[in-house]
């Protein structure tokens, strides 16, 4: 696109060309556009330097236009009605928008909800393309730069150019594969999980994992004075549950959407252990930069997936209390 030569261009013109072509008069286009009749014709002038025709000839009180003004006149409504569309607040339908929608999200949501997701925008926003990552070098960076839409990352402090919207809240629990030593048990100790080396997977959207960072739940181990085994530090979900099904490793997970530890990999599931101070809950955040907050695109997509992990969270807390009641 050659932007030199449209800087040059007043695009305003434009809307005087077609008041011109509409009413074949100086006079009534002037009218038309509350400005006076030297004014349009101070216009006229202009239109014919820029395009470099004289556009109109006169016969009586009528302009006639040149063929270039009419083959102007076949593109321009067109044109015209493209911009103030582009331009107008008017109702969004998600069904007309064609675009790319990029979601940075960890990979024990983006299991349960890229599907559910799909399925509501192939449903609704057919013409969207959703592109997913779950590795970035940095979330409000490419926020920031344009290069992700949304994150879905564990809440935690970020900059004023990036709005956080709440999402769940979900207890984590000790995973362990059916067959497990200790999966029969009703309670677990500290002193039974820590003889079992642990998975650490990571819930933050990260290229690189360490076993030197610790967990929430190696400081909470910490301030008691003891320290887990770690068999494998990983970001990748699949790799971790595989490895938890295949060993006698425990993991510290949260079930979060669909009931793949129970459907898929048979995982059991243990509270924390009495002894162990409870770690806290894993809060889930939507992370938009404020550049995106009044395009419609951005909020309706937004408020999709809104709604379908506050409809998990909803069946969770429906689970949780159907177990307390049979438990009393």
């Amino acid at each position: 696109m050659n932007l030199q030569r449209l800087s040059r261009l007043d695009l305003n013109l434009l809307v005087s060309l077609q008041a011109l072509l509409e009413e074949k008069s100086v006079t009534k286009a002037a009218e038309r556009l509350f400005i006076t009749q030297p004014a349009m014709s101070r216009v006229l002038q202009r239109l014919r330097d820029q395009l470099e025709d004289p556009l109109f000839t006169r016969t009586g009180n009528e302009l006639v236009p040149t063929p270039r003004a009419r083959a102007l006149q076949m593109r321009l409504p067109g044109l015209l009605d493209s911009v103030l569309e582009m331009v107008s607040e008017g109702e969004f339908d998600p069904a007309t928008y064609v675009g790319e929608i990029n979601i940075a999200v960890p990979e024990f949501v983006a299991i349960s909800l890229v599907s559910e997701l799909t399925r509501v925008l192939t449903e609704h926003a057919p013409n969207v393309i959703l592109s997913i990552s779950s590795e970035t070098d940095s979330v409000e960076g490419e926020l920031a730069e344009g290069v992700l839409d949304f994150a879905i990352d564990v809440e935690r402090g970020v900059s004023e150019d990036i709005s956080s919207k709440r999402l769940a809240i979900f207890t984590p629990s000790i995973w362990m594969r059916e067959g497990h030593p200790l999966a029969n048990k009703s309670e677990v100790t500290l002193d039974e999980i820590l003889e079992y080396p642990f998975v650490q997977y990571y819930l933050l959207i990260a290229k690189r994992v360490s076993a030197r960072t610790d967990a929430r739940f190696d400081r909470a181990l910490r301030d008691l004075g003891r320290k887990r085994k770690k068999a494998l530090v990983t970001n990748q979900l699949m790799t971790a549950m595989e490895t938890v099904c295949g060993t006698d490793c425990l993991m510290v997970a949260a079930k979060y959407g669909m009931t793949m530890d129970r459907e898929l990999y048979r995982i059991v599931r243990k509270r924390y252990p009495a002894g162990l101070p409870h770690v806290g809950t894993i809060p889930m955040a939507l992370l938009q930069h404020n550049r995106t907050a009044s395009s419609p695109i951005h909020s309706w997509v937004a408020n999709q997936v809104v709604n379908l992990i506050n409809g998990w969270q909803q069946d969770l807390d429906a689970d949780r209390e159907s177990i307390s009641n049979l438990k009393q």
